[in-house]
């Protein structure tokens, strides 16, 4: 158990907000057609190098988390199962994230991965029997016909929707469905989120390295370039330090506040897309970013009301 401070949840809720602004604008920032799994795979293994100090900081201080008792432990066969689980889910999440930037476009990815909590809650009905309401599942349609009309560019036609959106939405599904197996873990045993942090990013990249390797790593020499490495390291910082500080916001608050607090985030992506990269903002992309935005609220603010009842 763990004595929660919500102050502290929000404050780091707030950090993840800026982070993930940020985020997709050094992802893009990458030279032109080089290659999507090789990035997703490098700024993963930048993650396993930033996440490797304070992991075994804690672990030689006497903070032993999961190894303490670890082999006495009865839910040690969960507790595997959980982090390989969600390691390949974020490592598959990592590089339909790449790819959707990349092919979507900065501001409508970031809007399709901004339905995050609308599959947050969908999970927590499925893995944690948490029931919704009329209202809840109205303004879930309103949520999804609005990625719909972006999907489809503002035309409302079927065949506007690209794979690479669908990619983007994969982003946000598989991060549900592994925060929502991951709090339970942090809730229930004796890992610390530094140690989720570090278990979840070698897996992810041993999973992203496998793939590379089948797919034969004919840009690996390339991948070493400083326009494609510094990239890489970069977001691997970024990423890293939004996964440490959402981690321990969770040991704070419900994932759904959590995400409630981050949901503005492709604002700070709009901007900073529109000034470094020279992007388009469109006039459907400002509309869904809304619809979505106060749906997202919405939803959450029901879901919180609910609980505290």
């Amino acid at each position: 158990m763990h004595s929660s401070s919500p102050k502290t949840g929000i404050a780091l809720s707030f950090a993840c907000l800026a982070i993930l602004g940020i985020m997709p604008v050094i992802a893009n920032s990458r030279p032109a057609g080089s290659s999507a799994l090789g990035f997703a795979f490098f700024l993963s293994l930048w993650q396993l190098i930033f996440s490797l100090p304070l992991f075994l900081y804690e672990l030689f201080s006497g903070k032993k988390g999961i190894f303490r008792g670890f082999f006495r432990r009865k839910d040690l066969v969960r507790v595997i199962i959980v982090n390989f689980a969600t390691g390949m889910m974020f490592g598959l999440a990592t590089w339909c994230y790449i790819l959707a930037m990349e092919r979507a476009g900065v501001i409508s990815a970031s809007i399709a991965i901004q339905a995050y909590p609308l599959f947050a809650l969908v999970m927590e009905i499925l893995l944690l029997q948490r029931w919704k309401t009329v209202l809840e599942i109205v303004f879930t349609l309103i949520l999804v016909v609005a990625l719909y009309y972006l999907g489809t560019g503002g035309t409302w036609r079927l065949q506007g929707i690209s794979i690479w959106f669908v990619a983007a939405l994969a982003v946000p599904f598989l991060w549900s469905i592994a925060h929502v197996l991951i709090r339970q873990e942090l809730m229930h045993t004796p890992i610390t989120p530094s140690q989720v942090t570090f278990f979840r990013v070698a897996l992810s990249t041993l999973f992203l390295g496998g793939i590379f390797l089948m797919e034969g790593p004919s840009e690996l020499g390339p991948l070493f370039h400083p326009e494609i490495l510094w990239p890489a390291m970069v977001m691997g910082l970024f990423y890293y330090t939004e996964l440490l500080l959402w981690f321990h916001a969770m040991k704070h608050i419900d994932v759904s506040l959590a995400s409630a607090i981050t949901t503005p985030w492709p604002a700070v992506t709009m901007v900073l897309a529109a000034i470094f990269l020279n992007e388009r903002i469109n006039f459907y992309q400002v509309v869904t970013f809304f619809v979505v935005g106060g749906s997202v609220y919405i939803l959450l603010l029901l879901d919180a009301r609910k609980n505290s009842q």
